[in-house]
């Protein structure tokens, strides 16, 4: 592994690319002005801190996590009419089973997770199952199908779409499906197979040990980067794990395999807002020089400074 300030050299082209903006390839046309680098953090993690303070940051990050409209939850037609049908005759069996059975229960009730995944213990715990069937009936058809139909949270449409990204061509070069294509390719191209394929890849290529899948592969100028890619809505417990899950992986152990491979955190979303919350006071005072925790905005300038 070569020394960390030549593993992270910015080039001059690069850094006039950022400073002056006359001929970025980046497609958000955005500029950093140069500022003097704190030299406990890696200036891409500065620079990613400074666009999300200075510059229209979420309007350049919708394009990398684009929310679409909640739209409601379809049932089919069928399960509508059981629906209908068993809430009518009071049949209570039938309506509790075929409403587990949809992707969201109309009750939140910390009971049903476990009747979803054992239909037999409805039998064998009759109190619960008449008590969730009260409440259905207390409620109401037309709310019963109205929760059950209820659009899907904005945090739940978040995980494909980095991947789509990359998909899109973005980052100005071939994206690959195919592993072997991507190895005997020589130019710089990413990898962005199925998750599957990504993690076995990262097993047997990379030296990457982590049982957790990978969003981002990627080879620049005969480097190879690894990362999981997050967006972090807000501060709190599950976004407090997602943060952790990505520092994890960037900072894995990896078994040697000849070959340069970078790891990164690709991170976004409320992190780089300078106050005394914990993700930001972590970023600015826990990482090393060599630890990139960088935008999807600037993921392209980065890997072209490799």
């Amino acid at each position: 592994m070569v020394a960390a300030n030549k593993r992270h050299r910015i080039n001059n082209t690069a850094t006039r690319r950022v400073v002056n903006g006359s001929k970025t390839p980046l497609r958000c046309r955005f500029f950093i002005l140069a500022s003097q680098k704190d030299d406990a953090m890696n200036i891409w993690t500065q620079k990613s801190i400074e666009l999300a303070n200075q510059r229209n940051y979420l309007d350049l990050l919708y394009r990398v996590y684009p929310m679409s409209v909640n739209l409601r939850r379809e049932l089919p037609n069928s399960t509508l009419n059981d629906i209908r049908i068993a809430f009518n005759n009071r049949d209570d069996d039938s309506l509790l089973k075929i409403l587990l059975k949809q992707e969201v229960f109309p009750i939140k009730d910390s009971y049903v997770a476990y009747l979803k995944r054992d239909n037999s213990s409805i039998e064998r715990n009759p109190n619960t199952a008449q008590r969730l069937v009260g409440m259905l009936y207390e409620m109401g058809l037309d709310d019963i199908i109205d929760h059950t139909t209820a659009p899907k949270e904005t945090n739940r449409q978040i995980g494909p779409l980095f991947k789509n990204w990359i998909k899109t061509g973005n980052l100005g070069v071939p994206v690959f499906t195919n592993a072997t294509d991507f190895v005997d390719i020589e130019q710089n191209a990413v990898f962005d197979g199925s998750d599957f394929a990504m993690e076995s890849f990262a097993h047997s290529q990379l030296g990457y040990d982590r049982p957790k899948g990978l969003d981002f592969i990627a080879k620049f100028n005969g480097k190879y980067i690894i990362a999981e890619a997050k967006f972090l809505s807000d501060f709190g417990g599950h976004q407090n794990a997602q943060f952790n899950d990505a520092i994890s992986t960037m900072r894995a152990n990896l078994t040697p395999v000849g070959k340069e491979v970078i790891k990164i955190a690709i991170l976004d979303g409320v992190l780089y807002i300078k106050g005394n919350n914990k993700m930001h006071k972590s970023i600015t005072t826990q990482f090393s020089d060599d630890e990139v925790i960088i935008s999807a905005v600037l993921l392209r300038d980065y890997l072209f400074s490799l």
